[in-house]
């Protein structure tokens, strides 16, 4: 058995595989909503009480049995860099991370956790090189979760990327696609080819930020403007289009960046574009955001499918179906084992 537990702004997200051979079934999932500090800003002892409590009930009506947990950390949080070295062998590798990291990343490396992950050899290159991932996290915000977690009754057996996670359950092994995942406060964007992150970054633009615009355009309190904004979405059709416009700043902020991203990739690769879009995240099943996407994009957009690679029992998925572009990171986090 092996569980992921992602820990989004406004969703806590658990799920618990078994893996039978090559083949993984689901044992048990759930999803929580939550208010609250998020957890990089936490200094009180009641705020940590308070979330862990929320984990534990969450543990308890999922009957998730394992205590060990596979998390994520929000892509905003950390710094993920693609670093190529000479063609040096893993464990010369090993050391020259350590060594060169500094320059990377923007915070000192006494005070961060750092690791890496050899993407791909190019030895017919001209000249040979060495392509690989770099990751690093401020230590005090691991601490962080840690403490957290071990009030929930849970320990972490690993920790990964949120974009590394659901890369893993849903980029096919022989393409480059794009992966957009709008969560509540940052739209993350991740290019991954052939299975392998090689780009991400993270926008400070989401599903809260649509929710703004709806409330400030059309003159509603949040909680209505959310209930248009999943009820109406980017529909020219629905309430007039009233709520599209509203949204359509914030959209085309985001679908800019996007576009930036590609064409950086294509740049820095000297490759095509990806092949499709591949959406999750609670923003991202949106009345019309598919469709519009994929005008604005010119390329196919599709909802990502976070159980492809695993076996649900027919009972259990309609229940959770709803919820399943939620659930992409827990999922792919799982499945590390």
């Amino acid at each position: 058995m092996t569980v992921g537990l992602d820990i989004g702004s406004k969703t806590i997200k658990i799920v618990e595989v078994e893996k039978q051979g090559n083949n993984f079934t689901l044992k048990g999932s759930g999803v929580v909503g939550y208010s609250g500090l998020s957890i990089e800003n936490m200094k009180d002892e009641k705020e940590y009480v308070q979330l862990a409590d929320t984990i534990k009930k969450l543990c308890k009506e999922t009957r998730i049995s394992k205590k060990d947990v596979v998390l994520s950390l929000p892509e905003n949080q950390v710094f993920t860099r693609i670093v190529r070295f000479p063609l040096l062998t893993d464990q010369e590798i090993d050391s020259a991370v350590k060594w060169e990291a500094e320059q990377y990343i923007p915070i000192p490396i006494s005070e961060a956790v750092v690791q890496h992950q050899i993407l791909e050899r190019k030895e017919l290159s001209s000249p040979p090189e060495v392509v690989v991932l770099l990751i690093a996290a401020q230590q005090a915000l691991v601490e962080k979760y840690v403490r957290l977690l071990q009030m929930a009754g849970l320990s972490i057996s690993a920790v990964e990327t949120e974009l590394l996670a659901a890369s893993r359950v849903l980029a096919p092994a022989d393409q480059t696609v794009m992966l957009v995942d709008f969560g509540a406060v940052s739209t993350d964007i991740a290019i991954v080819k052939n299975g392998n992150l090689v780009f991400s970054r993270s926008v400070p633009s989401a599903g809260d930020s649509l929710t703004r615009a709806v409330s400030q355009s059309i003159g509603v309190d949040a909680l209505q403007a959310e209930e248009y904004k999943k009820t109406y979405g980017m529909s020219p059709e629905q309430l007039e289009g009233k709520v599209m416009q509203s949204i359509l700043p914030v959209y085309n902020l985001i679908v800019d960046e996007i576009r930036k991203a590609i064409q950086f990739y294509q740049t820095d690769e000297k490759d095509g574009k990806p092949t499709q879009v591949i959406l999750i995240g609670g923003a991202a099943g949106l009345p019309g955001m598919s469709t519009k996407l994929a005008e604005d994009l010119g390329m196919e957009v599709i909802m990502g499918d976070p159980f492809q690679k695993v076996t649900v029992a027919p009972e259990v998925y309609k229940q959770i179906a709803n919820y399943a572009p939620l659930y992409a990171i827990a999922v792919g986090l799982a499945l590390r084992g």
